[in-house]
């Protein structure tokens, strides 16, 4: 088995554990009578909903919200994973941490779901291949954004919708942050000194 074909392994087990944690905290808060999703989503500017950041994406208020992140996050994260481990944890981190803060700051109300975490590695992998200036990864985003695209009115406010579209928004701007981030670093042109010049 080739080097690519181990870390596809490895991004599947690891995308697939994610998602089976959502689905049995699911099927705990079930058991519990939704008591997870009272006490441990992100009530946004309430010291006791900071905690929310940390637990809200795994939270899920119905099986119709459950199975419509699931997907979505199995491909959009298996992508991902396939460019290393590291890379995979850190846009994983920082799109969970830009959502949820965001959400925090500027939310309406008690919010749950991975859709924050969605966006941000959708955003991450259409936005990775212009920092990167790599076609292959480039046209990877013409093709998520025609699979995939529609999802963006979903950062838009909708009037008489209990979707968290601040959720989306900075789950999104997360994920070109990370892009902007993990950028791969070219090296100098040869013969070009990078130290700074003697005064």
């Amino acid at each position: 088995m080739g080097p690519l074909a181990r870390r596809a392994q490895t991004g599947l087990l690891a995308v697939a554990g994610l998602v089976g944690a959502m689905w049995m905290v699911f099927l705990v808060n079930l058991l519990l009578g939704g008591l997870l999703v009272q006490t441990l989503g992100i009530a946004p500017r309430r010291i006791d909903g900071l905690d929310g950041i940390l637990f809200a994406p795994l939270l899920h208020g119905g099986i119709d919200h459950l199975v419509s992140n699931t997907l979505p996050l199995l491909v959009l994260g298996f992508l991902s994973f396939l460019e290393g481990a590291r890379r995979f944890v850190l846009t994983i981190a920082i799109t969970w941490l830009a959502s949820g803060l965001g959400t925090w700051i500027f939310g309406g109300g008690l919010t749950i779901g991975a859709s924050g975490v969605v966006f941000g590695l959708f955003a991450y992998l259409v936005a990775r291949g212009f920092y990167n200036r790599d076609l292959r990864q480039i046209l990877l985003a013409g093709i998520l954004f025609a699979a995939y695209g529609s999802i963006l009115w979903g950062i838009l406010p909708t009037a008489g919708s209990n979707v968290s579209w601040q959720a989306h928004l900075f789950g999104a701007l997360g994920g070109v942050a990370a892009a902007s981030a993990l950028r791969r670093r070219r090296p100098a042109p040869p013969g070009m000194d990078r130290r700074a010049p003697t005064p």
